[in-house]
């Protein structure tokens, strides 16, 4: 098993983080890691496949298919917190031979009106999931966040 997390605090409301994160087609001018997202027409949905084009901080590339399986825009919980959840699972032969099987879940957690927590982790399983670049998909993570801390606090649509 191999795992990856990443969580930061962000100083806007949850709904602006939730529109940024479903922009896929504006990861290019803000997301260092994952600079594209190709989506089915329509956008993302619950059973999407969605092509991720990433780009490693050692200049390593990657392109991975994925399906999203969860989609849910910020509402109250039974807790009444607002969250809002964006997860896919990692998709390919590595997967359907179950050599690396992995899923992205994305929380957005609202913690006032104008503050929100944003938490990602994957947990590769299978008999190769101990080679995959953890270390780098952990960078990964963390660059993103970062980035989408700078993007929702600016404002910028």
């Amino acid at each position: 098993m191999a795992y990856a997390e990443a969580e930061v605090i962000i100083n806007a409301p949850i709904e602006r983080v939730w529109q940024t994160m479903l922009a896929t087609d504006r990861y290019s001018e803000w997301n260092p890691f994952i600079t594209r997202i190709d989506t089915p027409a329509g956008g993302p949905r619950v059973g999407a496949d969605l092509i991720l084009h990433v780009n490693f901080s050692s200049g390593m590339r990657a392109t991975t298919r994925e399906r999203i399986t969860r989609l849910e825009p910020p509402a109250p919980g039974n807790d009444g917190v607002v969250r809002a959840h964006l997860q896919y699972v990692f998709l390919g032969p590595l997967h359907t031979l179950f050599l690396v099987r992995g899923q992205r879940p994305q929380i957005v957690e609202a913690l006032d009106a104008g503050r929100c927590r944003y938490h990602t982790s994957e947990k590769l399983t299978g008999l190769l999931a101990g080679l995959a670049p953890i270390r780098q998909v952990q960078d990964g993570f963390e660059r993103h966040a970062a980035a989408l801390k700078q993007r929702c606090e600016q404002a910028v649509f």
